[in-house]
């Protein structure tokens, strides 16, 4: 048989010969097929979204100092998924009293969980997000509080690569004092769940 033979038989037939071809594009089978793409695009808008390390800190100006001064990081863009704001919705009932400043009241803690802050660059998709909200520790040393230990994990590297000088004070839960330009002294703790 003949390609222009071929051709034509299959221009003769109308669709619904097609096995199957009708119930594919049925309102059913189009609505199956929009929501596979559906799922698709959202599968790699979230695998493509970076991972969020947040610090609560006692002071965002020392912090902002710390961060972009001392340690060189550089500043990021705020994530998309981050305007929609689900993630530290859910975080807020979590923050354990002991960890905030005194006076602190619910509309300030969901304030501090707008996508407002400091934004920093840690790994190629790792995002460091700083915050206001934690006590200050004792001797009124300057607090940075994370419920995260690998975030606190990389922040000791990107200490200990710029020789910054430091002292860890405990390995479990994570401890570490960190001194900086102007000599103040930043307790990094991290606070286990």
């Amino acid at each position: 048989m003949s390609i222009s033979s071929t051709l034509a038989l299959v221009q003769s037939l109308p669709l619904a010969s097609i096995p199957g071809l009708d119930t594919l594009f049925s309102t059913q089978g189009i609505m199956v097929m929009l929501l596979g793409a559906y799922a698709v695009a959202m599968w790699m808008f979230l695998t493509s979204a970076p991972k969020v390390h947040t610090i609560m800190v006692s002071d965002v100006q020392l912090a902002r100092n710390l961060y972009e001064g001392l340690l060189e990081l550089p500043a990021a863009d705020i994530p998309l998924h981050y305007y929609y704001n689900y993630e530290q919705t859910l975080g807020t009932a979590a923050i354990d009293p002991l960890y905030v400043t005194p006076g602190i009241g619910r509309s300030t803690i969901n304030t501090a969980s707008t996508p407002e802050g400091l934004w920093y660059q840690l790994k190629k998709n790792t995002q460091l997000h700083v915050i206001a909200g934690a006590s200050m520790g004792e001797k009124n040393r300057q607090r940075h509080v994370c419920f995260d230990r690998d975030c606190l994990e990389q922040v000791l590297l990107r200490v200990q690569m710029r020789n910054v000088k430091h002292k860890i004070r405990q390995e479990k839960p994570l401890n570490f004092l960190v001194k900086d330009y102007d000599g103040n002294v930043i307790e990094m703790a991290e606070v286990s769940n």
